[in-house]
Order: structure tokens, then sequence, then C-alpha cells
């Protein structure tokens, strides 16, 4: 079964092409801590935009070209160039978010309990948009950058076990499905999966991730190499070793 998995590593540096020519690179991405899903690209444009962050929404992410390393954007040089500004030593604030949503006239992810407000898949009919309303069960998302993330600390449930190397995302939704951690201090020369469903607690001030696994339990499950395809069976594997159900059961 073929899915739809890269690390924001391995994204970073893709080409992102514009309807109507390219608009530069992926620098990182922008997650909340809630869904723990993509709610902004960071796209580092070179010269073309200076003096602000350029944030390309999952909305307008149309195709994640693997062979080639690019990514197709439903949107054109102008709408981007236009769009509203966010300098670049600020945070994403929900003001900014709602003047963005509104340039765009994209949907508010966080009217709604699922990962997309009212749906758990990003709806890509621009004319479905306005069916979306608000709902009683809107939150209030905080969002964290990936390349801050990266470094933080893992802790088992009963000890440390390494810190956060990479993420994987699911282009297809682009929901955070692992992220990757490098136990080298630990256990040398080995990489785990942890699911942010497996994740107890972020403590943001100590940038530590808390987990409700073991260590003896993370030592013994299906060993993770960055060369390999990650692929169902791998998944199904390990979601087995640690008695959980898998996310693609869920829907």
């Amino acid at each position: 079964m073929i899915i739809l998995l890269n690390k924001a590593k391995t994204l970073s540096g893709y080409t992102l092409h514009s309807s109507d020519g390219d608009i530069g690179k992926v620098k990182e991405f922008y997650f909340d801590d809630h869904h723990w899903a993509i709610r902004y690209l960071v796209a580092n444009t070179g010269n073309w935009i200076t003096g602000r962050q350029v944030l390309i929404s999952p909305y307008a992410l149309a195709a994640v070209n693997k062979e080639e390393q690019y990514i197709t954007i439903d949107l054109t040089k102008k709408q981007i160039e236009e769009s509203p500004s966010l300098n670049n030593d600020k945070v994403v604030s929900r003001q900014f978010e709602k003047s963005y949503s509104m340039y765009y006239g994209m949907p508010m992810y966080w009217n709604g309990p699922d990962v997309w407000g009212a749906y758990p898949n990003i709806v890509r009919d621009p004319k479905m948009w306005n069916e979306s309303t608000p709902s009683e069960k809107s939150w209030n998302p905080n969002l964290r950058n990936t390349s801050t993330v990266t470094g933080y600390s893992i802790q088992a449930s009963d000890g440390e076990i390494g810190h956060v190397e990479d993420f994987v995302i699911d282009d297809e939704t682009w929901e955070i499905r692992y992220l990757v951690i490098d136990t080298q201090n630990w256990w040398p020369g080995k990489k785990v999966l942890v699911a942010p469903q497996w994740i107890e607690r972020v403590s943001w001030d100590l940038s530590t991730v808390f987990i409700n696994l073991s260590r003896d339990a993370i030592k013994q499950s299906p060993e993770y190499s960055a060369e390999a395809l990650l692929n169902r069976d791998y998944e199904d594997a390990m979601y087995k070793h640690y008695h959980r159900q898998g996310y693609w059961m869920m829907k």
C-alpha cells in the first residue's frame, strides 16, 4: 500500500512552484500542538520578498513531487506577494491567521473539532470553503515551528531516551505522523519513531516531550532505519508492538 510520508528535513529545500513561476524553496513548517498538523509551510524566497515570513497554507499545496523535489502551489506570485505581512521576528498570532484566511478565502482550521475544522482531511475544492461555518467546538491553536522543536529532549515513563531529530509528515492530510527520535546517548546508533498520540505532555519551557511508553518497550520496538522506506507493514508492526490502533484505522 502506498503511503505519502515525508520527513520535514527531506522536504526542506524542495522548490516551490506557484501557478506562474517558482517562488523559492521550503524552509520549515509551523504546526499546532493540539492536532499536531502542519498549518503553514515557511518559504525561503531569497531576494524576491525580504523582511517578512512568507507562509503557505496546506490548502494551497497541490502536490509533492519526490522525484524532482518540488511542491506545486495553487497560488499566483502576485497573490503571495500581496498576502498579509508577518515580520520575521514575530510569532503567528490569531489576528494574523484570521487576516490570512480572509485574504485567501480559506477556511479557519480551528473552527471545528476535526483536524481541518469541520473535516478530518483538507477540502481541496474552494467551492466548499464557504460551506464551512464556525463551530461551538472551536479551539485556540498554539503554533510551533519544526526547527525550534528539533532538539527537544524525549522523556519516557522511566527515563530519557534521546532527542527530536526530525518529523514525519503525511503530505495528503498534512498531519505529523511521527517524531523521529535520535537515541545515541542511550541506545547508540539507533533511531525510533514516536507518534504524537503517544505524547503525554510537552514542557515548552523545558524543551522536553514526555511520552507514556517505557524505555524497555521502546527498545524492543521494530527497528527504524532512516534509509529504509517507511511502509504500512512497518507501521502495522510498530502499532501492534505498542498495542495501539493505527491512525489509518480511525478514519
